[in-house]
């Protein structure tokens, strides 16, 4: 069964939209695994407009599945995973502006800093996993850099899927088999939902691990939390 680990950022996200502490991020986490998620993950920005830092440092003693943290690491970013351990580590290069995440790494080009800042991580016992777009260059390029996993970013995916091209899947199927080929595992996130999450769990081998958060607390408005975290576990199985 590929894992499901939902992101919190958009419960965090409403919370800050009012002050105070509701909904409860941590509360929700707990309850998300209460549901069978897998792994949490968040992503803190530097405005910590959604998570802040100290959420993550709080639900690192609530998390008891699999805790994932996304971010650029910039200085900020790295002191905070290396004092707080998560499972794991997920590289983003999002600009400090950016909305949301919108490119992988390009990893030929920054072997070298990828490569150092991973062997920190590992020394510290913390998985590492980048976030790359679906090209077989970028997959060979990551093995360089000593992650032990992959996240393909899947917006393109969704974006095609929901015109109704299905082979816009073929892409990750590839990536997938040559990341398993060269020992590497493999996730995937970003803008994955209940509409198309099956077709790409059945079309994309090797799949340890989707992230899956804005989609979901959307879902999650009109058919209840619990409900959706079921219903993406059943897909996902």
């Amino acid at each position: 069964m590929t894992k499901l680990s939902v992101n919190i950022n958009k419960i965090a996200t409403l919370r800050n939209a009012r002050g105070g502490n509701m909904p409860n991020v941590v509360q929700a986490a707990k309850d998300i695994e209460g549901f069978g998620a897998q792994g949490i993950t968040v992503h803190p920005r530097p405005d910590e407009r959604h998570i802040r830092y100290q959420d993550a440092y709080d639900l690192k003693s609530v998390v008891t599945t699999e805790y994932n943290i996304e971010g650029n690491p910039i200085e900020k970013f790295v002191n905070m995973v290396l004092e707080i351990k998560p499972t794991q580590v997920t590289l983003v290069p999002d600009a400090v502006d950016a909305i949301t995440s919108n490119a992988g790494w390009d990893t030929v080009t920054n072997a070298s800093y990828l490569s150092e800042i991973i062997s920190e991580f590992k020394r510290n016992g913390i998985r590492t996993s980048i976030f790359v777009d679906p090209e077989l260059a970028m997959i060979e390029g990551a093995v360089a850099t000593g992650t032990d996993r992959i996240e393909l970013y899947t917006e393109a995916f969704a974006h095609e899927f929901a015109l109704g091209n299905q082979s816009a899947v073929e892409p990750y199927a590839q990536c997938a088999q040559r990341a398993h080929e060269l020992g590497l595992g493999v996730n995937a996130g970003h803008d994955l939902s209940l509409e198309n999450i099956q077709f790409f769990k059945e079309h994309v081998p090797h799949l340890l691990e989707v992230s899956i958060g804005h989609a979901l607390v959307c879902e999650a408005l009109y058919q209840g939390l619990e409900s959706v975290v079921k219903q993406y576990l059943q897909k996902l199985s």
